[in-house]
């Protein structure tokens, strides 16, 4: 059977190939890269450069009223400082980590409850800050504070990773507030964020009634969105299934 050729195409075929295979380069170049993960499942770094290119949203974009106490972005943290990579208190995160954090935000505030957020995505050098101050000396006051029956050698045997699951975009740190007018209090939750202790861990067993039902009520509000807890630590959340396991991100926080 014959082939119907437009006027010209038999002697355009490569250009016409040449030219589709521009087109697609293109798309490609204006879609966020996301390379696969390693073969020992640890991410890949994205080249994103900032938040928009990641995929990222600020989440008051979202939901205005949840409060962001960034603490890494100021000295109130177990550094005892600011720690590079936090140059803003805004708390970014993937669009449907967001979209189910809003979720959350939503339910809570039809009880008189809000959300507190500590923590989103991190960028990797702060990560790599982490680490790198568990190998300092201990400074006395910082221990009393927040790691007071942890050797801070130690704090690697799950607080503090070589790779976090902030720096993909999927995970988060917060608390429960009460609201009254514009005044937002934390609830009691046995403890404070990062605290490196056992103390802290969602179940133990030493916390009150009153510690007890409030570390409940807000992971069963993460829960009913898909946000999944971390046990050693009552604050930490994670969107199961991740969006993006594979990758990770290294743009600052602005």
């Amino acid at each position: 059977m014959a082939t119907w050729r437009s006027p010209g195409s038999a002697i355009a075929p490569d250009l016409t190939r040449a030219r589709l295979r521009g087109i697609a380069a293109s798309a490609l170049l204006a879609l966020p890269v996301a390379l696969p993960a390693f073969a020992d499942g640890s991410p890949r770094l994205s080249p994103a450069a900032d938040a928009a290119s990641a995929g990222m949203v600020d989440v008051r974009s979202l939901a205005a009223d949840i409060e962001v106490e960034m603490r890494y972005a100021g000295a109130h943290n177990f550094t005892g400082a600011p720690v590079p990579g936090y140059e803003a208190n805004r708390c970014y995160l993937l669009a449907p980590v967001a979209q189910a954090l809003a979720r959350v935000q939503a339910s809570l505030r039809a009880e008189g409850l809000g959300l507190r957020i500590y923590d989103c995505y991190r960028p990797a050098h702060s990560v790599r800050r982490f680490v790198q101050w568990v190998g300092e000396p201990d400074d006395p006051a910082l221990k009393a504070r927040w790691y007071p029956n942890v050797d801070k050698a130690r704090l690697t045997d799950g607080y503090i990773a070589e790779t976090s699951g902030h720096s993909r975009g999927a995970t988060m740190d917060l608390t429960l507030v009460r609201c009254d007018g514009q005044r937002c209090t934390p609830l009691d939750m046995g403890t404070s964020f990062d605290f490196f202790d056992p103390l802290a861990h969602t179940d133990d067993p030493r916390v009150s009634g009153v510690q007890r039902a409030n570390r409940d009520r807000l992971r069963a509000a993460m829960a009913a969105q898909g946000l999944a807890n971390y046990p050693m630590e009552w604050w930490h959340f994670t969107l199961k299934p991740e969006p993006d396991p594979g990758t990770a991100y290294d743009f600052p926080v602005r």
